[in-house]
């Protein structure tokens, strides 16, 4: 069974996310659990915890299928000795709202070498990131989004994401989740169908196919190997229906959370009932 939705907003309170979901008939969602463009917020109230449970109830949704994102500003990479600080701390606070939440994973993008260590110390740094946050924390995996490469951030390739996972002690709480956007971007052509078997069957030998926790399903705007992340809404860019036809008949990809991050929230409805009508079976 595929489970689908947006990344929808929690404006007014995390407990309005499930809401926002059922609101446009997801049956996963994702969400920020606090501002992301603030590196420090109020802590979660027991009122917004209690309700957002009984909103997930409501609308039906398992935490299996909801993936909260971090904040865009953590960057677990970071050069800086002191800088550092600030994004495991914030990444830390992070999680432990998820853990509050009930919520099972947190998705997170590696970080950025910012032309100041090389990439292998970046990555080197981002394991040491993640073990000090699991050591601190329990029930919550840290699920490593592949980027597509822009400016200095690290994480466009397999083995880049295979390299930090190799440093991350505790690995059954440490996950991947692929955005297809980005996986264009970076140079793995999805959109022909023997480039989407040679792109998944690397991704089982580099990094390993039970790492696989989510995908965000986002089109894309820009050019194979471009390194540009830019995405589009479904159908409406260069990945083209047969590779959506494909990837929804896959079952690969069952049993997870699918999150369009499609930058036209008017079409999600939509776009969630056009994806779940390509399955052949419609299992």
């Amino acid at each position: 069974m595929k489970y689908i939705g947006p990344h929808v907003s929690a404006s007014g309170g995390v407990e309005n996310a499930p809401l926002n979901a059922k609101a446009v008939g997801a049956t996963a969602f994702a969400l920020f659990t606090k501002n992301q463009r603030q590196w420090v917020s109020a802590p979660l109230s027991a009122k917004s915890i209690e309700l957002f449970k009984v909103n997930c109830e409501e609308a039906n949704i398992s935490a299996d299928f909801i993936l909260p994102h971090d904040s865009y500003l953590i960057n677990l990479g970071q050069p800086d000795d002191t800088l550092i600080e600030k994004s495991r701390n914030a990444f830390l606070d992070e999680m432990q709202r998820c853990e509050q939440l009930g919520l099972k994973m947190l998705n997170f993008h590696p970080g950025s070498h910012l032309n100041q260590i090389t990439v292998d110390q970046c990555l080197t740094r981002i394991a040491e990131s993640i073990n000090m946050t699991l050591d601190k924390t329990k029930g919550v995996t840290a699920v490593i989004e592949n980027t597509a490469g822009q400016g200095t951030n690290v994480g466009f390739s397999f083995e880049h994401i295979a390299v930090i996972i190799d440093k991350v002690e505790d690995k059954s709480r440490v996950g991947v989740c692929i955005d297809t956007c980005h996986t264009y971007s970076a140079g793995y052509d999805l959109r022909t169908e023997d480039g989407y078997h040679a792109t998944f069957e690397e991704f089982d030998r580099v990094i390993g196919a039970h790492y696989l926790r989510a995908i965000h399903l986002n089109d894309t705007k820009k050019a194979l190997a471009s390194r540009v992340d830019r995405h589009e809404s479904i159908g409406q860019g260069l990945l083209e229906l047969a590779f959506f036809e494909r990837f929804m008949n896959d079952p690969r990809f069952d049993n997870m959370p699918l999150i369009l991050e499609t930058p036209d929230e008017s079409r999600w409805a939509e776009e969630i009932q056009f994806l779940q009508q390509l399955q052949k079976n419609n299992h």
